[in-house]
């Protein structure tokens, strides 16, 4: 199939835009700055674009079976809430102009319920990340789940997925639909490699249509 896979420069993005192409899968690459690509594949085609551009990245798209946006605009940039909201809408807006009707957004773990409540409005959430987070939350329930007109998903990271996580690729996990995953200890966790796989799989064989979803060891 062919994919375009939005932030594929990012820590999510490259992990993905690795496993869609080991799977053989035709990728459109669209980043900012595509020269940040290091892969090498006759599989694969580099658009940089501005997200915010929704013409620009609305030909981009064009063509693909589906499209996955693991946009996020730098976790270390002083107006991400504004400009996640900002990214997020436009991808979704260029993605329905494009003709594509599969769209899969990579969200965050604060998005996850426990008990009803989300995560992100926990007296625990990690304020460092609390901009970004509400924000993803803000998006899919605002934006995102009213959509009817694309076949969404939103998929909700583990708990415990960032750069620490070491246990690399091992084609095992567990999925979810709101709420966090957890294992024998109580842990939240999943590897980029695993997120990765994953997303693959949900492209390859959709289980979930305009809803959440989430994945842990």
């Amino acid at each position: 199939m062919k994919v375009a896979l939005i932030g594929a420069t990012g820590f999510v993005g490259a992990a993905l835009l690795k496993e869609l192409l080991d799977r053989g899968h035709e990728v459109i690459a669209v980043a900012r700055n595509t020269d940040r690509i290091t892969l090498n594949s006759a599989l694969l085609e580099k658009k940089s674009v501005n997200v915010l551009d929704t013409e620009a990245l609305s030909k981009a798209v064009s063509g693909a079976d589906a499209v996955v946006s693991a946009y996020n605009p730098g976790w270390g940039n002083p107006d991400i809430h504004e400009q996640y909201l900002s990214g997020a809408k436009a991808v979704q807006q260029a993605v329905k102009t494009s003709g594509v009707r599969r769209l899969i957004v990579i969200g965050g773990a604060g998005t996850l319920q426990i008990a009803g409540n989300y995560l992100v409005d926990g007296p625990e959430f990690p304020k460092e990340i609390y901009p970004a987070a509400s924000a993803v939350k803000k998006y899919f329930l605002r934006d995102l789940q009213p959509e009817t007109t694309l076949d969404w998903a939103f998929f909700s990271p583990a708990i415990e997925m960032h750069q620490g996580i070491t246990t690399g690729r091992t084609g095992y996990y567990r999925l979810g639909n709101n709420s966090p995953v957890f294992d024998e200890a109580g842990r939240s966790v999943l590897s980029v490699e695993d997120l990765a796989i994953v997303i693959a799989d949900e492209l390859e064989n959709p289980r979930f249509h305009r809803e959440q979803f989430t994945a842990a060891y």
